[in-house]
């Protein structure tokens, strides 16, 4: 097989990958997650860290570091300016707190749609209309004859 052919072959299948509609739907959700992350990001550095940093005393997260350089700055912003290398362990804890609000987000939706999903199965569904005598009649005599064959 040549060089050309094989990259046929392989657009052609990448082309028969874009075709099903399930990329489509994974692109969606990976537009639609980074903005529900967004959303979630501001949530939690904009009302729920000050909330927990209210209740711990005024606590910042964003200032839980370690300079690596042995010297002890006041800020983050500070060890930045000053080009020290720094553990950012608060940072590392808003993340954690941002990846449960997410999890349990997506928990909600998904226990939601599994209840939506689980109702719509027990909707009860129409009977066939029953047959009148005339076609159970005519459906036996042509089982009859289909036997005689």
């Amino acid at each position: 097989m040549s060089k050309k052919e094989k990259a046929l072959g392989l657009f052609g299948e990448f082309k028969e990958f874009i075709k099903r509609g399930n990329v489509l739907d994974m692109a969606v959700g990976v537009v639609i997650g980074g903005a529900f992350s967004a959303i979630v990001t501001s949530v939690v550095n904009d009302v729920i860290m000050p909330l927990v940093s209210l209740l711990t005393g005024g606590l910042d997260f964003t200032n839980w570091f370690i300079a690596l350089d042995g010297n002890k700055y006041a800020t983050l912003e500070e060890a930045s300016a000053a080009g020290a290398a720094t553990l950012n362990y608060g940072n590392l804890i808003s993340v954690i707190i941002n990846f449960i609000i997410v999890a349990f987000c997506i928990f909600i939706v998904v226990k939601a749609m599994n209840k939506f999903m689980k109702k719509k199965e027990e909707e009860p569904k129409e009977e066939a209309p029953k047959k009148s005598d005339e076609v159970l009649l005519l459906e036996e005599i042509r089982d009859l004859m289909k036997k005689r064959k």
